[in-house]
């Protein structure tokens, strides 16, 4: 298809993207507060992974076949909007329950019905960028989500740390053990999803389509046998540059699972002492801080990417971003000061703008653009995948090979992104990765 597209500047590509921040801050409270509120509920450690399946599940269903339904998708308000406004809105929602759940299974559940609906706005989102800006723009678009990814989670990480300096209690729970901290996040959380991508909408109009376009979209079907005829055509026709970047993808986020599941744990052990009964308590709020810092770093170093890039290009600088971060894992467990584990981890801050951002820069010039919707949706199968087999292998090995010790488990994660790192850099395919990137 062929869209109608002029260049934005710099603050027109902010505002469309500014809906990422509350998508981002919604996720952000997923990773650093999930495994505390199961374990706060009752939930045995070796079993934490089961309990993240939401996420790999409800992505791997739902990205491929929303991203496929918003390439046909014609409405009076565009054709990834509606995805926009009614995945934000069940977000809201879910957030505003979620930190008042009475059991581990209420727990899980909601976060089903929240994992969906994130996806239902996230997927679409990655598409209107291919469909709002022009190619030499699109680094700039997936980068400036990357920054938003920052901000949001380095947002969501600091709420709880933030609320006890202004003189929240830090030890003070609802009936169900969870703290008051966590409680007001989840609030805070559910605003700031609705009124970002409301802000976005407001500012922020998709491309008019062409008579051709129109055209096209009343042609095609959209039932759902249509869809998955689409999907699997799509999967049988993908360009050469998604089918190198699976090894790359697979490890990188199978092991960013395992960080956030097991990095509270292995604090409890590292940091401070098992035996003292608010040890994970302290440590839930580390993780937090941790969790703030890494953010706050890759909103920060999400434009120098773009510099390092246009140098580099896209692939040499996110194999280096992942080494970083792997090397950082790896040696965290010999940082055993609240103060000092922040040095390790600055490698993951990197890794983290660039995840958000590079793969997508590599990815975007091979894709047809009247496809770009069902083709983000099945590459974000890469990252679905691998958290889904993390989820139901781990618990196999976890008592075995790592001998029930988080510690360990982090450390795996640290080889993990490293290995991820060697597979970027054998990505042979000509000119893989190596896009304009404009000044910003």
């Amino acid at each position: 298809m062929r869209h109608l597209k002029i260049k934005l500047s710099f603050w027109q590509i902010i505002n469309m993207n500014f809906g990422f921040l509350g998508l981002q801050y919604s996720f952000g409270l997923q990773q650093a507060n999930m495994s505390p509120i199961y374990s706060y509920l009752g939930a045995e450690e070796k079993n934490l992974p089961y309990l993240w399946l939401a996420g790999p599940i409800t992505g791997l269903i739902l990205q491929p076949i929303v991203g496929a339904m918003s390439d046909k998708t014609v409405t009076r308000w565009g054709r990834r909007t509606p995805y926009f406004l009614v995945g934000a809105i069940f977000c809201s929602l879910c957030l505003l329950v979620m930190p008042f759940s009475s059991s581990v299974w209420m727990a899980a559940s909601i976060l089903w019905i929240l994992d969906a609906a994130n996806n239902i706005t996230q997927e679409p989102y990655r598409a209107f960028v291919s469909d709002k800006l022009p190619e030499e723009q699109h680094s700039a678009g997936f980068l400036t989500q990357s920054a938003f990814t920052g901000l949001g989670q380095t947002l969501s990480y600091l709420t709880p740390t933030l609320l006890i300096s202004l003189g929240v209690n830090k030890y003070a729970v609802n009936a169900h053990h969870i703290p008051m901290t966590t409680i007001i996040a989840f609030m805070v959380g559910a605003v700031i999803s609705i009124g970002s991508i409301l802000w976005t909408l407001k500012t922020t109009k998709e491309n008019p389509l062409t008579v051709e376009d129109h055209k096209a979209l009343a042609d095609a079907k959209n039932s759902l046998k249509s869809i998955f005829t689409d999907i699997y055509v799509a999967c049988k026709n993908m360009p050469a540059a998604m089918k190198q970047m699976i090894p790359m993808m697979f490890l990188s986020w199978y092991a960013m699972f395992i960080y956030w599941i097991y990095i509270a744990k292995c604090l409890t052990h590292t940091v401070y002492n098992p035996a003292d009964p608010t040890a994970f308590r302290q440590s839930d709020i580390l993780t937090g801080q941790m969790g703030a810092y890494y953010n706050f770093i890759a909103f920060s170093s999400a434009f120098l990417l773009v510099k390092l890039g246009k140098r580099w290009g896209a692939k040499v600088v996110h194999g280096g971003c992942l080494f970083l971060a792997g090397l950082g894992l790896f040696t965290l467990p010999y940082f055993h000061s609240p103060y000092l584990v922040f040095i390790p981890i600055t490698g993951l801050g990197l890794c983290w703008a660039s995840m958000m951002g590079n793969p997508y820069v590599i990815l975007a010039g091979s894709i047809p653009a009247e496809r770009s919707g069902i083709y983000m949706g099945i590459f974000n199968m890469f990252i679905v995948v691998p958290m889904l087999l993390q989820n139901v292998t781990m618990p196999l090995y976890y008592e075995t090979w790592l001998g029930a010790n988080p510690v360990n488990a982090i450390i795996l994660a640290g080889l993990l992104l490293m290995l991820s790192s060697v597979s970027t850099l054998l990505i042979t395919r000509k000119n893989s990765g190596r896009r304009t990137y404009p000044q910003l």
